[in-house]
């Protein structure tokens, strides 16, 4: 007497996606594309501040330009930005806590 085994292999662990998430993935290069240059367009806004309304802020015109010389076309310049502001602040924190 001889038995076989056969096994049916499903791949259930494996699911496809739907449509909407198809579509999301999709779309997501581009909403990233617009976030960029809307984020461009803020910054370029950030020029009419005069410079008491930047140290507020924790920025100087320096860092303005250095955000925008430092990234390419399609890179967000809010990140360089960012790191200036918190640079600057823990710099500022140090001095103060020295004192």
């Amino acid at each position: 007497m001889h038995t076989t085994d056969r096994t049916l292999e499903l791949d259930c662990g494996k699911l496809t996606p739907t449509f909407f998430q198809r579509l999301a993935a999709g779309l997501a290069p581009l909403t990233s594309l617009f976030r960029v240059f809307r984020n461009r367009m803020e910054i370029n806004g950030l020029h009419d501040l005069n410079d008491t309304q930047l140290r507020d802020i924790g920025l100087t015109r320096a860092d303005l330009t250095s955000a925008f010389l430092a990234s390419t076309f399609f890179e967000d310049p809010s990140e360089h930005l960012t790191r200036s502001a918190r640079n600057r602040w823990r710099l500022q924190f140090f001095r103060s806590c020295d004192e």
